[in-house]
């Protein structure tokens, strides 16, 4: 069951340039920056009240950020939704006719462990089921 939406992801050139924008734009500076090698990125959280915004650069010419910038330009990159149970979630979808872009959850950012359904089963959306790592 999906929960609420954990956050927006946005697709940037210059993760600085956009992180001294978006602080500007909503007067407060990240919470948490971090790289993620897995998906050749480097990320950027911001969290207005309930809502948060993470930016995304690409870390190379092959990384799906920096193709998607090429292919689009920059902007809104994917919707994220929180779960409770990711593996039940993906086979839940999976049945559903839904196409999952991995058969297991991994690691990403902001500790979480995530999935990604294909934009064509969701209007063009690229939609991220995202589980809290319990410690």
């Amino acid at each position: 069951m999906i929960n609420k939406i954990e956050h927006l992801g946005i697709a940037v050139k210059n993760i600085k340039e956009a992180n001294t924008i978006y602080t500007k734009l909503l007067g407060i500076s990240p919470y948490k920056t971090e790289k993620v090698e897995s998906e050749g990125v480097n990320t950027s959280f911001f969290k207005a009240g309930q809502s948060k915004i993470e930016l995304l650069e690409g870390t190379s010419g092959d990384s799906a950020i920096t193709k998607f910038i090429e292919k689009k330009g920059e902007g809104i990159h994917h919707i994220a939704f929180d779960v409770d149970d990711i593996v039940t979630e993906m086979e839940n979808l999976k049945k559903q006719g839904f196409t999952l872009l991995s058969d297991i959850p991994k690691a990403g950012a902001d500790n979480k462990l995530i999935c990604f359904v294909h934009p064509k089963n969701a209007n063009g959306v690229l939609i991220e089921l995202c589980q809290e790592i319990k410690k």
